[in-house]
């Protein structure tokens, strides 16, 4: 579903931007939509963030016993 905004500007500007043959609504379209996603991504990495925050890190030397274990089994 889509919904209409509109948006005043100098008149000035306006005639800059179209005289350079910008589409203005492409562009506030275009803007407003990466707008959009960073928004979506900061609240996600902040979900993230907010889940991860109790859980507890690793022993020390985890990783390079579990990659040991890995290679080994692969060997096998």
């Amino acid at each position: 579903m889509y919904t209409v905004i509109r948006v005043k500007i100098k008149e000035e500007i306006k005639k800059e931007l179209e005289k350079h043959g910008i589409d203005i609504s492409q562009e506030v379209r275009k803007f407003l939509e990466e707008l959009y996603i960073k928004i979506k991504a900061k609240e996600y990495v902040n979900k993230w963030i907010e889940e991860l925050k109790d859980v507890k890190p690793s022993k020390k030397g985890f990783s390079t016993k579990s990659i040991r274990e890995d290679r080994e089994r692969d060997f096998m």
